[in-house]
């Protein structure tokens, strides 16, 4: 799969950003197959998993830094998956990135970068005043 992240920018703290991923099928590989994670990576720091939907019965995981002001969701029918963010903090601040996992994850294993197969070249998203 090829995926497209889109919607990141500059935001005071306390705002909103509605990030997607938009993905592109690769060998007949589509969406409708594919779990999807939300990561980021903060400057000096490792890739964070985010958030995650799966394909199979639409199950969601949120890290615990963001579980409350993000949500996920998909429309298969248009190719994306969306985070919506509310409520963000300075700390939020970070290169996002949307993964594709061919297999659905578990709560234990979603947040290993190693899980999935196709990554996005990642957005900005900056939260500051």
């Amino acid at each position: 799969l090829q995926l497209v992240e889109s919607g990141g920018g500059l935001v005071q703290p306390g705002g909103s950003l509605r990030l997607s991923c938009t993905v592109s099928a690769v060998s007949g590989y589509t969406l409708d197959y594919s779990a999807i994670g939300w990561f980021r990576q903060a400057p000096g720091k490792g890739r964070e998993g985010v958030s995650y939907i799966s394909h199979y019965d639409r199950s969601t995981y949120y890290a615990d830094s963001v579980r409350g002001r993000f949500t996920i969701s998909r429309a298969n029918n248009k190719n994306t998956v969306d985070l919506q963010m509310d409520r963000l903090k300075p700390e939020d601040t970070a290169i996002y990135f949307c993964a594709a996992a061919r297999s659905h994850l578990i709560q234990a294993v979603w947040q290993m970068t190693h899980m999935y197969e196709d990554w996005g070249q990642g957005i900005q998203v900056t939260v500051s005043s």
